[in-house]
């Protein structure tokens, strides 16, 4: 995630939470223009082929059983 969409994100939720301590103090009455843009949705989900969730599995186990011998 770069830089500029960081600071995109903490910008949008800085000013959610300014919104919502005004209406919480009482300073300001809810409205449709007071409200914040949504965020862009984000990319779409990635999904693994069965064969690539084996493959890291199978890296996995070998990971732990190097790990279990190793403390033997």
């Amino acid at each position: 995630m770069s830089t500029d969409r960081i600071l995109g994100l903490i910008d949008e939720e800085t000013a959610r939470l300014r919104q919502v301590r005004q209406l919480i103090a009482g300073t300001t009455a809810p409205s449709s223009s007071s409200t914040v843009k949504a965020a862009k949705p984000s990319r779409k989900k990635r999904h693994l082929s069965a064969a690539a969730r084996k493959k890291i599995a199978d890296a996995q186990r070998l990971r732990w059983a190097k790990q279990k011998k190793a403390s033997q």
